[in-house]
């Protein structure tokens, strides 16, 4: 092996490191930091230190933590199918990494258009963020995607990119919307406009949260059945919970693999249909047009 080819070998296993690290520090955090308790008990994310600031008080929880664990591995993720890119792929991750791309832009091409086709990487990074975030309950870790805040603060930054497509064919316009198709549904049309991130955010939240609590509910009472069932068998047979062995697995590989996944698809076809649904492209270009002819005639 020639010193190249080690130095390469050296950056790949630091990348693979980076990815893996965070994840391991978030799950000896929560052994160190975790409170034992009897019985069910579900909780938002826990708070770790509070920091003192002028008008309201900024507490560090699991969510922020877990969300930047997160971000670190996926940037490592990122870099490491990324190292060692050639013009002709002769490595099986360049492979995956240009099925990744291609497939992203496709996607964004058939649901958004030609014009939009630069917000392929936005798309990829938020189901990207969405998903590992949600397959965090497959290490013991709290996704951050059962946080309200997470969502939310996503959906709004989807509510000013509509917003912003809305405003590129004019003010006018863009108030004048709220009166169409008659001038009547002026309320209704403002309630539909806040509603969009607000269903986005709760749809995306409640569905990660919900999986959570059904997954525990269901391994403790078949921890509670195993029990009722098996309880008359002797010594340790009678307190092993039988019940629990695999059917949990089985409902993790839904909850926490299928549901995850698909929320985060979800999530980023709304994206795509929400944002260029809101912007009127051939009004837009007859807007550039006009303005282009007062400059030639100027």
């Amino acid at each position: 092996m020639t010193t190249k080819d080690r130095r390469f070998a050296a950056v790949d296993i630091l990348l693979l490191v980076g990815a893996v690290l965070p994840l391991v520090f978030g799950i000896v955090l929560k052994i160190l930091t975790n409170v034992p308790s009897e019985g069910i008990t579900i909780t938002g994310a826990r708070v770790f230190f509070t920091i003192p600031m002028p008008i309201q008080d900024l507490p560090i929880t699991e969510t922020q933590v877990n969300s930047v664990l997160v971000m670190i591995t996926l940037l490592c993720v990122c870099l490491y199918f990324t190292h060692g890119l050639t013009v002709r792929p002769h490595l099986k991750r360049q492979v995956i990494a240009e099925w990744i791309v291609k497939t992203c832009q496709k996607l964004v091409g058939q649901n958004m258009g030609e014009y939009f086709a630069a917000f392929a990487p936005f798309i990829a990074a938020i189901m990207g963020l969405s998903a590992f975030s949600s397959l965090l309950t497959l290490l013991g870790l709290y996704p951050p995607t059962s946080d309200i805040n997470v969502t939310a603060g996503w959906a709004i930054l989807v509510f000013f990119l509509i917003t912003y497509y809305k405003l590129k064919c004019g003010v006018g316009n863009y108030l004048k919307s709220f009166t169409e198709p008659i001038v009547v549904l002026l309320p209704l049309n403002i309630l539909g406009e806040v509603a969009t991130p607000v269903s986005m955010a709760f749809r995306h939240f409640g569905n990660v949260l919900s999986g959570s609590v059904i997954a525990v509910l269901i391994g403790t009472a078949l921890q509670g059945l195993s029990n009722l069932i098996f309880g008359w068998l002797p010594g340790v047979l009678g307190d092993f919970p039988f019940l629990q062995v695999g059917i949990p697995a089985v409902l993790s590989m839904y909850f926490d693999i299928f549901s995850g996944a698909l929320q985060a698809f979800i999530f980023a076809m709304l994206t795509m249909l929400n944002i260029s649904g809101a912007f009127a492209q051939e009004e837009y270009e007859a807007r550039q047009a006009k303005k282009l002819a007062k400059k030639q005639n100027k």
